[in-house]
């Protein structure tokens, strides 16, 4: 199940994902299982993963970011450009602490 992400967190997210490289490269063959087992492997060492869709696939590159955190269980955090980053908690030891989600101001006071 994905989790929500405050625009916080996400703005947070995006800033580490910034200097990363991308772990995998979408094709012409689009999101194939092959590689969608391949990314769930890799949330097992890291929490954040950056993906480069490349112009011969087809298809709107938000779709299949969406396709993808729905297969792996993960959150889309945003799609620039022809890069995709997606994040999954380590439910166990997680290695990025994320900014708390502020509650929100009652609109009386």
């Amino acid at each position: 199940m994905a989790m929500t992400l405050t625009s916080k967190q996400r703005a947070y997210l995006r800033s580490l994902a910034q200097n990363a490289d991308a772990l995998f490269q979408i094709g012409k063959d689009g999101v194939t299982p092959q590689l969608t087992a391949a990314i769930e492997e890799s949330f097992n060492n890291r929490e954040l993963v950056k993906l480069t869709v490349l112009k011969t696939a087809d298809g709107d590159l938000r779709e299949i970011g969406e396709m993808i955190a729905g297969r792996t269980r993960s959150t889309l955090v945003e799609v620039i450009g022809r890069k995709i980053v997606l994040y999954k908690q380590d439910p166990d030891d997680p290695k990025i602490v994320l900014p708390k989600a502020t509650a929100k101001k009652s609109e009386n006071g």
